[in-house]
């Protein structure tokens, strides 16, 4: 009896011991990639370069081979991120343009203001591309409010949009910084005046020749999306990028080393303009595409070499994942198609950026926590919209009823206990609600286009609208190139599928 009720201790104090463990409340980073493929860094199969910062990190942590994005391109992935709601419920969620308002309004939990809530230090440093301001749009020359101080982070450091995209000055929490009152910005979508340089009047001139689109307003040689006039003083230069968000969010972590902080470190490399910086280029022979997921590589070196030096990496999850999956030509003539010889992106998944096959959504996924995440490798299937939930539970706070809304608390997968399935179920879409989704469940996984033409890009590199079906049916374990459409011979799993997206759709919700 006596050895029974010491064996019901022992058990009861590993409980217990396992919640108080939770309750531990880690630092926790997550550091965002921008268009970096599933077969881009070389502890997921690539061989034209090597990134051993990325490798040390899945060496050292999970390796998920089934880790998701739930869009294909950056503004929904990020807004599912910070909601924990898809994308496609939301309003103006597709890429968003330079003057785009504040998608995400104050008050909306997020997975930065349940960390704020439970006593962590809350900081986003890198690209935001969620718009700024009210629904006027930006103030670019005054307050930038609301932004990411009206939903959770204490502070941030940002590319206000996307690089390619007008302006190119930085947001320091409200305001654009070292802005001269006597050289207002003035950001809009048609040309200022009739002499206005752009990429087409003064296309010779251009140090990056564009390719289709990105043929507007021309800085530091390269022209982007979009016009602005004036912020002369106020604007970086492209190659400076990466080595502004490491000073940011080193300097952050150092001064929140004693206490609880949630960093957010979104990367701007591999997405266009590629123009890393002088000591990465030429670095490898993918051209300024592979010297950008170098220069990516470093960024997490030096991440975790803070870490090391501030003796935080044992109480540090580190999550790294991308926004979506990659594309080659997107717009500049960088060398991406010419010099990619037989490096697959997007590893050996078919599409890639703006496409919900595998290759737009599936993406390298690692976490590492030292000491507490089995060093390893996890085929449970785990998206980048259930960090909020997951967060939410390893800090213990409750979600709102009404938040969160497809979110789900995967932290047993993350942390890779053994056993623990991550998500059953995951809707992928490509931009916005524009009506293009993908279910899978299991093995199975459904295509649903509500448009008649899919645009079908990257390692196909075929820029051309293309003809879809409405549905197609694929069997990722038998085919994960999805290039077998079996739709025909197994119509139950088809329909019980097409039942279960139209319901997660109109049911507003996959939550319980």
């Amino acid at each position: 009896m006596n050895r029974i009720r010491l064996l019901v201790l022992v058990a009861t104090g590993v409980v217990c011991a396992q919640a108080i463990s939770a309750a531990e409340k880690p630092n926790i980073i997550v550091i965002m990639a921008d268009d970096l493929g599933y077969g881009d860094v070389s502890c997921y199969g690539a061989t034209a370069l090597e990134t051993p910062h990325i490798d040390q990190l899945a060496a050292e942590g999970l390796r998920f081979t089934s880790g998701y994005c739930s869009a294909s391109t950056c503004t929904p992935t990020r807004y599912s991120l910070l909601t924990g709601t898809y994308a496609f419920r939301g309003k103006r969620t597709g890429i968003a343009p330079p003057n785009a308002p504040a998608i995400i309004k104050p008050g909306t939990t997020t997975i930065a203001s349940l960390l704020q809530d439970a006593g962590y230090a809350t900081a986003v440093i890198g690209k935001w591309h969620l718009g700024l301001g009210d629904d006027g749009g930006p103030d670019w020359n005054g307050e930038l409010k609301p932004g990411p101080l009206e939903i959770g982070f204490d502070t941030c450091f940002l590319l206000p949009t996307t690089n390619d995209r007008v302006p190119q000055v930085y947001v320091h929490d409200h305001r654009v910084p070292n802005l001269d009152p006597a050289d207002p910005l003035w950001v809009g979508r048609k040309k200022p005046s009739p002499d206005h340089p752009t990429g087409v009047s003064h296309r010779k001139t251009l140090k990056m020749d564009w390719s289709h689109g990105h043929n507007s307003t021309i800085h530091n040689g390269i022209s982007r999306i979009g016009y602005y006039t004036g912020g002369h003083a106020a604007r970086f230069r492209d190659e400076d990028l990466a080595d502004k968000w490491v000073e940011q969010s080193v300097a952050f972590i150092e001064q929140h080393k004693s206490r609880p902080f949630f960093l957010f470190f979104s990367s701007h490399d591999i997405h266009v303009p590629r123009m890393p910086h002088e000591r990465f280029q030429g670095k490898t022979s993918l051209g300024f595409r592979g010297d950008a997921i170098v220069e990516l590589d470093w960024c997490v070196g030096e991440l975790m070499k803070t870490l090391d030096r501030l003796q935080l990496a044992d109480n540090t999850l580190v999550v790294f994942c991308s926004d979506n999956g990659p594309v080659l030509d997107d717009g500049y003539k960088d060398g991406a198609l010419e010099k990619n010889g037989d490096h697959r992106a997007a590893g050996p998944y078919r599409g890639g950026k703006y496409s919900v096959f595998e290759g737009g959504t599936r993406t390298p996924l690692i976490t590492r926590w030292k000491g507490r995440i089995e060093p390893g490798e996890s085929d449970a299937m785990v998206c980048t919209i259930d960090l909020a939930a997951s967060c939410a539970a390893l800090v213990g706070r409750r979600l709102p009823d009404d938040a969160c809304l497809d979110s789900f608390n995967v932290l047993d997968a993350l942390l890779g206990k053994p056993g623990a399935p991550g998500r059953s179920h995951l809707v992928q879409q490509d931009n916005g609600s524009t009506g293009t989704y993908a279910l899978r469940v299991g093995d199975w996984k459904l295509h649903r286009h509500d448009r008649r033409f899919a645009r079908n890009v990257v390692v196909e590199q075929d820029l051309k609208n293309v003809p879809v079906s409405r549905f197609s049916l694929f069997n990722l374990a038998r085919d994960p190139g999805e290039r077998t459409n079996v739709i025909a011979a197994n119509p139950q799993v088809a329909e019980r599928l097409k039942r279960q997206l139209a319901q997660i759709i109109d049911a507003g919700r996959s939550r319980p």
